[in-house]
């Protein structure tokens, strides 16, 4: 799985292709990692091209495999593109959304310059607690 390396605010990021097949397992997970481990990446970027359909419906529950299995791991994951459409046909999944982007660990952002703005925030905050 080949993707590209970036720096956003001095943090190194793994974007995963958006062309592929969907991700659907536990194993899509642990592949994701391994490359992103590569080039010690502090966050993966998955575009919503690689998730399908069933990824938002939470009843499927491939969403919760995928999630869980990144947080075992301790990896960091942003969603990245318009998911507009899936908040406004499932209240679950809006609610998943919410929290996740209360959190530091899973974030659904609309674009890579939201994700780099997240993460300078955070760099932010995590300087004046120091």
């Amino acid at each position: 799985m080949f993707g590209a390396f970036l720096e956003l605010n001095e943090i190194r990021v793994y974007e995963v292709p958006a062309q592929g097949r969907e991700l659907r397992t536990g194993n899509d997970a642990v592949d994701i990692m391994s490359a992103a481990s590569e080039h010690r990446s502090e966050c993966i970027a998955i575009p919503v091209e690689r998730l399908g359909d069933d990824f938002f419906e939470l009843r499927t529950r491939i969403a919760g495999e995928l999630i869980q299995k990144f947080a075992m791991y301790g990896a960091r994951i942003a969603i990245v593109g318009d998911i507009s459409r899936k908040l406004a046909a499932s209240r679950s999944f809006s609610a998943l959304v919410a929290e996740s982007n209360r959190g530091r660990d899973l974030w659904f952002v609309d674009s890579l310059d939201e994700l780099a703005a997240r993460l300078a925030e955070e760099r932010r905050r995590d300087a004046e607690l120091r």
